[in-house]
């Protein structure tokens, strides 16, 4: 008997936001269709409202499906799971869509209905991935949703405390997102001020972040990465000039990280460490907070990057890049980060070792 193909579920996000319009230009570009089904868990209503009155999107026929719908996806169809109303926080979903272009408490509930369902379908079995539009914090935060983003609603949602995943910006090396070459960037720190995270790094925390790195690359890459462990202080701390912070603190976590059989290195200074990387000299850096590794991948290929969640216990990509409210409507959405991130999803769903388990035993603190 042969067996279907995986269903990706994907989600637009903050509705006021871009997120419906690069999810439908890439519903019709990708090359997806075929060797996944696909899925977009939305307000159907709310993308037919979008294809009917935003410019540059494609001619699109908007299905309401249900979950368990075996039927393949193809490019004129969007199918729709439809989100339920409300499933938590007290902002509701009423019958008005939120206002374009500005944050409110209903788009910021409405994203996350539609995270939090897809989510759950994924962890029934009912599909085999989820990959996210942007959110916008201020409204997710306006609905009830005390999180810092998709990240932690997700690692909470799977029964998770904050610490246990990690961030990883994916570059794949091409526009197409499934290359088996790129650069994974995966922070020790993320959404915080700059001055809790840096009181808060520790060993173990980079060593964790280098751990999942190790497992998510070694998925999307089919073999182990080679990684690189940035330093926190200019030039590595010069000895101990500029700072004890990488002995201290970064040069066990490398130990520990080669101890366990993981391809590490470092602590190397930041300035020159992300040139080499893009030149092949390393897969994956482990950042030690939210811009060091956000800036410089998003300089070098911002509209291709993708965003995946390691240590939960389902694959989990994203784009890259926010809402855009200054853009809604004016035909200038990018569907570049969805097409790569809907590709870097099936990749690791098909992919043999697959994220899955990798993070399963990264999670567990299990040396590979």
């Amino acid at each position: 008997m042969t067996s279907l193909p995986p269903i990706l579920l994907v989600t637009c996000g903050d509705p006021a936001g871009i997120g419906p319009e690069v999810v439908c230009l890439a519903w019709h570009r990708t090359a997806a269709h075929g060797t996944a089904r696909l899925r977009v868990v939305a307000d159907a209503g709310m993308l037919a409202d979008v294809l009917a009155s935003r410019p540059g999107l494609p001619a699109l026929t908007v299905r309401r499906i249900s979950a368990d719908d075996p039927r393949p996806s193809q490019r004129g169809e969007l199918l729709v799971i439809p989100s339920p109303a409300q499933r938590s926080g007290p902002a509701s979903v009423g019958a008005a869509p939120p206002p374009i272009g500005a944050a409110s408490a209903l788009g910021g509930a409405m994203a996350a209905a539609s995270v939090l369902t897809a989510s759950a379908l994924v962890r029934e079995g009912r599909a085999a991935a989820l990959v996210t539009g942007p959110l916008h914090k201020e409204a997710l935060h306006a609905a009830g949703f005390d999180v810092p983003g998709h990240t932690e609603l997700l690692a909470r949602d799977c029964g998770l405390p904050d610490e246990a995943v990690s961030m990883m910006l994916w570059l794949p090396a091409t526009d197409g997102g499934g290359d088996a070459d790129g650069l994974g960037v995966v922070h020790a720190t993320l959404h915080e001020p700059l001055r809790a995270a840096l009181a808060r790094l520790s060993p173990a925390l980079i060593t964790a972040a280098g751990r999942r790195l190790d497992g998510g690359l070694g998925a999307l890459l089919g073999r182990h990465p080679r990684i690189a462990v940035a330093a926190l202080n200019p030039h590595a701390g010069e000895g101990g000039l500029f700072g004890d912070d990488e002995a201290r603190l970064v040069a066990p976590a490398v130990a520990a990280l080669v101890a366990e059989g993981v391809d590490a290195c470092g602590p190397l200074p930041a300035d020159t460490l992300f040139v080499r990387a893009s030149q092949g000299a390393f897969d994956g850096i482990v950042a030690l907070y939210h811009d060091q590794g956000h800036i410089p991948i998003k300089l070098l290929g911002m509209h291709r990057a993708v965003n995946v969640t390691l240590g939960l216990p389902i694959v989990r990509t994203s784009v890259a890049h926010g809402t855009a409210f200054d853009i809604v409507g004016r035909g200038l959405a990018d569907p570049a980060s969805m097409l790569a991130a809907i590709a870097a999803a099936l990749r690791l769903v098909t992919a043999k070792g697959s994220l899955t388990a990798a993070s399963a035993r990264a999670a567990s603190g299990a040396p590979r």
